[in-house]
C-alpha cells in the first residue's frame, strides 16, 4: 500500500505592535497627530523623511541645526576660513616614505592572457611570393600608408593621411603610423557686401512697368516696411516684364505673404519666386502654392526655412496635391519630411521637365497658361468636332519610340522621354 502525505502551509498575518496590520486601516491618522504634543511631533519629524516635492528641502531633510545664526553670509570670509583651515590641518603621516623609482606596496601584475586570445593574436603566415615580399620589404612607410588607404584600412591611419593618399598629394611629413591630425586653420572669407538696392526706387520701377527691370533682388534688406510691401505687391499685379523676384530674409509675415499670393493670381510674367528665411506659417505657404495654379507661369518657387520648420502630414499632403496639379512648376524649394510627399513631388516635377523638353523638341511653347485645364478642354472639344466629319476608317498609325526612349503615361498626354544628353538643360 502507498500512503500520500499532505503538506499544509500556514501563513501568519503580519503584526505591528502586537496587532495585525489590517487593524490599523480604520484609524484616523489626523486624529492621532492631533493628540501628540509639539515635542512628540518634532521627534516624529526627525524619524520621517516625507517624499513630497511640494515641501521645501529644509522641511524634507532630517538634519536640523540648533545653532543660532552668526550674522549675514560673507562669502569672502567663508572662503578664507576654509583655505586657512585646509592649510593648518596637518597631512596624514605616510606609513612608508616616498622614494623616487621605488614602488610602494604590492606591484600590480596583469593576469595571464587566455589561450584563445593568444591564438587570435598570433600572426598568420601568408606566402605572397618572392616578388611581393621583396616589394613590401623595400617599400617606405609612406608607400605602405598609401597601400593601406587603397585597400580601405581606415582605422590604421588618420584623415590627413587617407585623403592625401586618395588625392595623390604625398603623405604629410612627420606623421607616420602614430601621427595625430592637427586642426586645420579655417579660411577667412570676406564679409558679404550689403544689399544696396533701393526698395522705394525698385517699387516705382515695378509700378511703371519698366521693360529693363527683369530681375529684382531685395535679399537681406530688413528695413522694408509693411507699407512698402503693400506698394510692391500692388504694383506686381499689373507688371508684365518682371521675371525673377527674390525676397529672402526680408521679414515677410503672414499678412504680407497673403498680399503676395493675391498678386501672383494676377501676374502672368513672373517665372522665379524666392521667399526663403521669413516668418510665413505653413497654412500661408499652402496658400502661396495654391496661387501658382491661377496663371501657371511660375517655374521655380522656394519657401524653405520659415518660422515653422516642420509642416506636418496634413500640410505636406495639401502641398503635394497642389503641386501635382501644376504643369509648369520645375523646381520647388521646400523641406518635406514624409517620403510619400517627397517622392510624389519629385516624380511630378520630373514629368514637367520631360514635357518641357518634348515641347522644345517639337517647337511648341510651354510658357503661360498653355497647360491649364481650360485650354486642354478646348483642345479636346476641337478634336471631337474634327472626328465628327465623315472620314475613311483606317487604323491610326502608332508611333513606336526607339528602344532607348522611356514612354511615360500622363493624365493629359503621353510623354516620350529621351535619354539625357550633355547639351540639354535639366
Amino acid at each position: 500500500t502507498s500512503s500520500s502525505t499532505t503538506t499544509k502551509t500556514i501563513t501568519t498575518p503580519a503584526k505591528l505592535y502586537g496587532k495585525d496590520v489590517g487593524a490599523y486601516d480604520d484609524i484616523d491618522v489626523d486624529e492621532l497627530l492631533a493628540q501628540l504634543s509639539p515635542e512628540e511631533i518634532t521627534m516624529l519629524a526627525k524619524e520621517v523623511d516625507p517624499d513630497d516635492s511640494f515641501l521645501p528641502p529644509s522641511q524634507r531633510t532630517n538634519y536640523e541645526c540648533d545653532k543660532a545664526p552668526t550674522g549675514p553670509l560673507d562669502r569672502k570670509k567663508l572662503i578664507d576660513h576654509i583655505n586657512k583651515q585646509a592649510l593648518e590641518t596637518p597631512d596624514r603621516p605616510e606609513l612608508e616614505p616616498f622614494v623616487p623609482g621605488v614602488v610602494r606596496g604590492k606591484k600590480w601584475i596583469p593576469p595571464p592572457q587566455a589561450a584563445k586570445l593568444q591564438a587570435a593574436d598570433e600572426q598568420i603566415a601568408i606566402d605572397l611570393g618572392d616578388e611581393y615580399e621583396q616589394a613590401l620589404s623595400d617599400a617606405t612607410q609612406e608607400e605602405i600608408i598609401d597601400l593601406a588607404a587603397i585597400l580601405g584600412f581606415h582605422s590604421m591611419m588618420n584623415q590627413d593621411q587617407y585623403h592625401a593618399s586618395l588625392l595623390n598629394k604625398g603623405q604629410p611629413v612627420g606623421l607616420g603610423w602614430d601621427g595625430i591630425t592637427k586642426s586645420a586653420i579655417p579660411k577667412i572669407f570676406p564679409a558679404e557686401a550689403p544689399n544696396t538696392t533701393d526698395p522705394e526706387e525698385t517699387i516705382q520701377r515695378i509700378k511703371s512697368d519698366d521693360s529693363k527691370l527683369v530681375e529684382v533682388n531685395l535679399n537681406n534688406i530688413k528695413t522694408i516696411s509693411d507699407e512698402q510691401f503693400d506698394k510692391l505687391f500692388e504694383a506686381l499685379k499689373s507688371n508684365t516684364h518682371l521675371e525673377v523676384l527674390s525676397l529672402t530674409n526680408v521679414g515677410l509675415t503672414d499678412r504680407t505673404a497673403l498680399m503676395l499670393a493675391a498678386a501672383l493670381e494676377q501676374n502672368h510674367a513672373l517665372r522665379v519666386l524666392n521667399v526663403e528665411t521669413n516668418f510665413i506659417s505653413p497654412t500661408v505657404i499652402v496658400t502661396l502654392v495654391k496661387s501658382l495654379l491661377t496663371q501657371m507661369t511660375i517655374e521655380e518657387f522656394r519657401a524653405s526655412n520659415q518660422r515653422s520648420q516642420v509642416f506636418g502630414n496634413k500640410i505636406e499632403m495639401e502641398i503635394t496635391e497642389l503641386v501635382e496639379k501644376n504643369t509648369t512648376l520645375l523646381r520647388l524649394g521646400l523641406h518635406l519630411e514624409f517620403n510619400d510627399a517627397r517622392h510624389r513631388v519629385a516624380a511630378h516635377l520630373q514629368r514637367n521637365i520631360d514635357r518641357i523638353r518634348v515641347d522644345k523638341r517639337d517647337g511648341r511653347s510651354s510658357r503661360g497658361s498653355y497647360y491649364r485645364p481650360v485650354r486642354i478642354e478646348e483642345e479636346l472639344a476641337e478634336m471631337s468636332d474634327v472626328e465628327e466629319e465623315p472620314e475613311e476608317e483606317d487604323e491610326p498609325e502608332v508611333e513606336v519610340p526607339p528602344a532607348d526612349y522611356d514612354v511615360e503615361e500622363d493624365p493629359d498626354n503621353v510623354v516620350i522621354r529621351p535619354p539625357p544628353s550633355d547639351d540639354e538643360d535639366m
